[in-house]
């Protein structure tokens, strides 16, 4: 396996860099997601992407994304939301079958046709061999290994329909699946750190 796609390198890259936050200037409301990696199955490591179910008033329904969702009044900080949303979303404890590295930037959204969000990714392993339980928030997952992911021949302008526009963004295509929007941005951000 490549040592820049090595877990341990990502893991040291996540914890020595300090995350840039949003300015929290109102409205806004707080989210956190996990960028969850596993080794073992290709020859580098996957990151996991669910499929969220079609829903009505979600503004990303049915869309690719990663586990979480928004922060619950009384929890006390947004790693316990990544940490609660992606059990809820997928089965999956990242605390008891893996371990989080720490966040990185910050991503908001200043979208008119978005909901004022603030969402912070932490970037986690689990042991390979875990199985997916999806809630019903979710329509399915898949995996992506990081090369194809980090593959600039994998991303390209797409056409994409969101909200009833009709829209061309940058998304990454893997497998017939098209990773774009806020998730997207993620992965770019992520990449940067670890890529």
């Amino acid at each position: 396996m490549p040592d820049r796609f090595s877990i341990p390198r990502i893991a040291s890259a996540v914890r020595a860099r300090a995350p840039k936050y949003a300015v929290r200037d109102e409205p806004f409301w707080e989210a956190a997601v996990a960028i969850v990696l596993r080794e073992g199955v290709t020859p580098v490591p996957d990151v996991l992407f669910i499929e969220r179910a079609v829903r009505e008033g979600d503004p990303w329904s049915g869309q690719v994304a990663l586990p979480g969702g928004r922060r619950n009044e009384g929890e006390s900080d947004l790693l316990t939301t990544a940490v609660r949303e992606t059990m809820e979303e997928t089965g999956l404890d990242l605390r008891a079958h893996g371990e989080v590295f720490g966040p990185i930037d910050e991503f908001r959204t200043r979208s008119p046709a978005l909901p004022p969000v603030i969402v912070r990714p932490f970037v986690a392993r689990i042991n390979a061999g875990l199985a997916i339980a999806p809630s019903d928030e979710v329509s399915s997952h898949f995996w992506v290994p990081l090369d194809a992911l980090f593959n600039p021949a994998n991303t390209r302008p797409t056409r994409v329909v969101a909200r009833g526009f009709s829209m061309w963004r940058d998304a990454i295509h893997y497998e017939g699946k098209v990773i774009w929007g806020m998730t997207e941005i993620i992965v770019r951000t992520f990449q940067e750190v670890a890529g």
